[in-house]
């Protein structure tokens, strides 16, 4: 199968790769580039905790000077492949969360108590969902550092819109709502959705798939909100094709 990956490097050539490994070709489209922040403070002093939704903050973080003192903090990671980044960077004490930030919120509330002091939210520019606001409502202390933005993409790469154009690609796998969306935007702005009808849209959760909904491609939606289950959905795919 020819897949379109729309995922910000490094990511994009780590799931061509995956792709590649599993006998289905990748054609790497990034619809988000990734501008790391490294001059925000941190504010650890007296933090209990430290929360991470997405790997990009963990890279922004690598170069960061206050490193040293965030690795002596528990971190709360989103997900499986956000805690093994993590443990990669350093971190010790990681706790790993369902993969979602609603369901993060809910771990990170039955675990740690408000009055052992705040909690530092390593974030985006741009958040799905409101971290902040969920755990405030539960008492607690969240100090949000926006350590990176993720710009969209103003278009297709030519050989991506070609594709698109003449139906040869059999799939896009999309990992977040925002991409989603971007890609939905894009190709209704560069006159591509009749021709790209054939395509399936691999979605990482329903969120994601509500992005695409109205293009009325068929989407499939991964069991769990983890890049193996996407994955998992392709193999699937080609194996019953």
């Amino acid at each position: 199968m020819r897949i379109l990956v729309t995922r910000p490097e490094p990511d994009a050539s780590h799931e061509a790769a995956a792709l590649a490994a599993r006998g289905h070709e990748a054609l790497l489209a990034p619809l988000l580039a990734i501008e790391f922040r490294g001059d925000v403070p941190l504010q650890l002093e007296g933090a209990q905790a430290l929360l991470a939704t997405s790997r990009n903050a963990l890279r922004a973080l690598a170069a960061h000077r206050e490193l040293g003192e965030a690795l002596k903090l528990p971190l709360f990671a989103v997900g499986e492949a956000t805690a093994r980044q993590a443990q990669e960077l350093g971190f010790s004490d990681v706790t790993v969360g369902p993969g979602t930030s609603a369901a993060l919120a809910k771990l990170v509330a039955g675990e740690l108590k408000p009055e052992q002091g705040p909690l530092v939210h390593l974030a985006g520019e741009t958040l799905a969902f409101d971290l902040q606001s969920a755990l405030q409502a539960q008492g607690f202390i969240v100090r949000q550092k926006v350590l990176y933005r993720a710009v969209p993409a103003a278009e297709f790469p030519p050989e991506a819109l070609r594709l698109l154009r003449c139906g040869k690609l059999d799939g896009a796998i999309l990992m977040s709502p925002r991409t989603a969306r971007i890609f939905a935007d894009l190709l209704a702005r560069q006159g591509a959705v009749t021709q790209a009808k054939s395509l399936v849209c691999y979605c990482l959760s329903e969120a994601v798939a509500e992005m695409v909904a109205p293009l009325g491609f068929a989407v499939r939606v991964a069991a769990r909100p983890r890049e193996e289950d996407v994955l998992a959905l392709l193999d699937s795919e080609a194996a019953s094709s």
